[in-house]
């Protein structure tokens, strides 16, 4: 959840200092998926994790594109910790028994 927060709040900031892009608008919509998850919601479990594959295979095809750029492999590596957490089966397990 935090993780999600946090990729929405750099996307805002990114966002209104450099302009609206397409990842910037599926990271905000993770960060409503974080809300849901924050609030015990199925949906926002489903939406984050939506959200978490589609950004993780975008930035994968951004680092095969640019290998070079160190920030390129930070951001993948960040988004691949989500995702992992995300299917945790703890975390899988949790939302399928709390969650409503």
């Amino acid at each position: 959840m935090l993780f999600s927060y946090l990729n929405a709040a750099f996307s805002l900031f990114f966002m209104l200092v450099g302009g609206a892009s397409l990842i910037g608008l599926i990271l905000l919509v993770g960060g409503f998926g974080a809300y849901g998850i924050a609030n015990e919601k199925r949906w926002g479990y489903q939406v984050c994790l939506v959200v978490a594959i589609v950004y993780l295979v975008l930035q994968l095809f951004f680092f095969l594109l640019f290998p070079v750029l160190f920030s390129e492999l930070l951001t993948l590596l960040f988004t691949g910790i989500l995702v992992a957490l995300l299917l945790h089966p703890l975390s899988r397990s949790y939302q399928r028994i709390y969650f409503h």
